[in-house]
Formats: structure tokens, sequence, C-alpha cells
């Protein structure tokens, strides 16, 4: 895979850009063309998708756009157009808490995605992955906790009911939150 190309942009239209490095210009089809500037200097993320007859060029300009564009790609019935349509509105964390909320009306909104697809993302990336640091994540007490009970035994249900006392506890160190959890299980 070609994780990134660095180059100078000398070429931007209305869905790709050319990004020319060591004397090569690469067309590279992208969600915002407009968000990069003719003649920058710049890094680009890409993700190459071939296909028996085709083999197209993605680029984005953060590693977490194409995060989000490769998950998408994960989900069956989710090609490159609708995937590239959805990081294109450019609010990643609000796709993310859609599909972390079930919304599937919110992400109905982009062109391709009707209420099959919509089921279908929420279906395949629902609670399975972690997104990015743009959305709201556990923290690393929060995390340290959690796993902690995990290797005490606990089941997801159990940990997922003491998930507000964690929650409105994160102020303390682990060992003194691992204490208020175990009594409150015990």
């Amino acid at each position: 895979m070609i994780n990134y190309l660095k180059g100078k942009i000398t070429v931007i239209k209305a869905e790709y850009i050319v990004l020319e490095t060591g004397g090569i210009g690469f067309g590279i089809k992208t969600p915002n063309p407009f968000v990069f500037e003719k003649n920058e200097e710049t890094a680009v993320y890409t993700y190459l998708h071939v296909r028996e007859d085709l083999l197209e060029l993605y680029g984005f300009k953060t590693e977490e756009e194409r995060e989000l564009f490769l998950k998408l790609l994960s989900v069956k019935g989710i090609g490159p157009k609708g995937a590239l349509a959805i990081v294109a509105s450019g609010a990643i964390d609000k796709v993310y808490q859609a599909i972390n909320n079930a919304d599937s009306r919110y992400l109905q909104r982009f062109p391709g995605i009707g209420p099959k697809a919509s089921q279908q993302i929420i279906l395949d990336l629902r609670g399975k992955v972690n997104f990015s640091a743009n959305v709201e994540t556990e923290n690393e007490t929060e995390k340290n906790v959690k796993n902690a009970l995990k290797s005490l035994g606990f089941s997801a249900k159990e940990i997922k009911a003491v998930e507000p006392l964690i929650k409105e506890n994160l102020d303390k160190q682990v060992n003194e939150l691992l204490k208020i959890i175990l009594k409150k299980l015990y």
C-alpha cells in the first residue's frame, strides 16, 4: 500500500487533484479537492483501489479521513464512491457519532446511501472499531479500570452496569477507582 505521497499540488479539479512528485503527476481522487492549495508542498494520505479493470488512487488531507474511508469500504455494499461522499462531509466526528448512536437518518443524507446501506454501515461498524481521537472516547483511566475488571473475570454486562460510577470518579487513580468499583460489585 502507498501510505502517503509528498509533493506539490499542480492541478485542482472538482473531483481530483494532481500531485507532482519525482517528476510524476499522480491523479488522486479526494473527498474535497479544494482543501488543498495549488503549488502547495504537502503530503496526501492515499489508498490505491484495485479492480480487475481499474486502478484508482484516493487521497486524503488527514489520516483520520483515510481511516474512515477504509472502514466504510469494509462495509458490504459500500464502494469507493459512497465512502468518498461520506468523508467529503468533513464532519468525521458526526459520522462516528451517527454510527455509534445507530442514527441511520443522518447517514442517509449522503448521496448513494439509502436505508439499507445506512443500516449495513451501522451493523458492520457500530461498537467494533475505536474510531479516532476526534470522537469522545474512553480516557486512559477508564480503559485501564475496564481492562482490570475484565481480567478479574467480570462480564461485559457487569462492567457496563458500573460505567456511570467509573465516569463520575475519573479524577481518582486507577487503584482507588478499582476499590470503589469492587465494593459496588461485591
